[in-house]
Parts: structure tokens; C-alpha cells; sequence
């Protein structure tokens, strides 16, 4: 999709590029089109784009090939990611590239349908308060998504593997910000785990 504008946003970046093999090792299902079982039946990658987009401007990063994906972002902006299956963080680097202007990030696991919008409300609001790195946390336990701010652009768009940017959180300041949602700890890794 074409380039958008995100000068002076903070953008929410969907990862939505893995494959997905601890859900099907075969690869024929893909768990980010499985309907949830909610009153809109909603697929896992439709709940959660647009409980990103609900609070943010968002942008989707998808590997290739995956157009039935396409079809459940409709009307947000994605990227395709050549380099997905080199791991997590050739994902999230793809995202940032594609963003690269944006003042923050919001970076979010498109196999977390279940996260309440407040949750990346308050992240935005400590991000907009100054915090460099926001990570919820509940019960005591970090979780997803995490906030960055365009100071660790340069950290980010270094990170390989699949480890995202974990290591950041291990070596740079973090702002935790509590949340009452138990969905910053829930993603989708099996089909017993789609059940809420």
C-alpha cells in the first residue's frame, strides 16, 4: 500500500508477518483467520487491528503471499514484509521503514485480539507525557504492546532476529504503566487459546 503521512503521530505497528507454526505445524490454517468467538465474529487479525486502530493510526505488516490477510485490514495501511521469516524484528524494522517519520511507535502482536482499548490509550499517555519506552503491566507481569519513542528509532531499525526488542527493555529505561486488562498477557499460540 502507499507510503502515508505520519509526521509528528505516534503509529500503532500490527505484526502480523509470522507463520504461525505452533498454531498449525502444517501451515494450512492460518490462526490470524480464525473467528473469534465473540458476538461479531470478528477473525483474530480483524479484532486486533481494529482495537489498535481504535486509539491510533495504525499500519499492518504482513509477509507475502497472504492476500486472504488483506481483505480483513481493509482500509488500513500495511506493508509487506519480504523479509518476514528472518524473524520478528525484520517485521518490526519493516513497519518502522514504512514509518519512519512518526514521532512514536505502539508496537503490537496481531495475535492479541482480546487487548482493551484503554490499555494502548494509556501507553499513548504516558508516551505524550514522556515516556521513552511504555510497557503495561498487570498482576505484576509485563506484557504487550510496548510504546517507543522516535529516540530509539535508531536501536530499533538495528534489532535481527526473532527476539523484537525485547533487549531494549533490558537495557534502556522503561516506564511500566499498570492496566487492568489481562489481555497484555494473552496471544494466540494454539486453537485452545482462541476460547476467551
Amino acid at each position: 500500500m502507499g507510503r502515508q503521512q505520519y509526521s509528528g503521530k505516534i503509529v500503532g505497528l500490527l505484526l502480523a508477518a509470522g507463520r504461525g507454526r505452533r498454531f498449525d505445524p502444517s501451515g494450512v490454517r492460518s490462526k490470524l483467520l480464525q473467528p473469534l468467538p465473540t458476538a461479531s465474529g470478528q477473525t483474530v487479525l480483524a479484532a486486533s487491528a481494529g482495537n489498535l486502530a481504535a486509539s491510533l493510526p495504525i499500519c499492518v505488516v504482513l509477509r507475502p503471499g497472504v492476500a486472504d490477510l488483506v481483505t480483513q485490514i481493509a482500509g488500513h495501511p500495511w506493508v509487506r514484509c519480504d523479509t518476514a521469516d528472518d524473524g520478528m524484528a525484520a517485521s518490526l524494522v519493516c513497519g518502522l521503514q514504512q514509518t519512519v517519520d512518526a514521532d512514536g511507535w505502539v508496537i503490537a502482536l496481531a495475535d492479541m485480539p482480546y487487548l482493551q482499548a484503554t490499555t494502548i490509550q494509556a501507553l499513548v499517555s504516558a508516551m505524550r507525557q514522556g515516556a521513552d519506552i511504555a510497557v503495561p503491566i498487570y498482576q505484576g507481569r509485563r506484557g504487550n504492546p510496548v510504546g517507543f519513542s522516535r529516540k530509539y528509532l535508531p536501536q530499533l531499525l538495528a534489532l535481527r532476529g526473532d527476539q523484537g526488542a525485547r533487549s531494549l527493555l533490558q537495557t534502556f529505561p522503561v516506564v511500566e504503566v499498570a492496566v487492568a486488562d489481562p489481555a497484555i498477557h494473552q496471544d494466540i499460540d494454539i486453537v485452545a487459546d482462541i476460547r476467551q
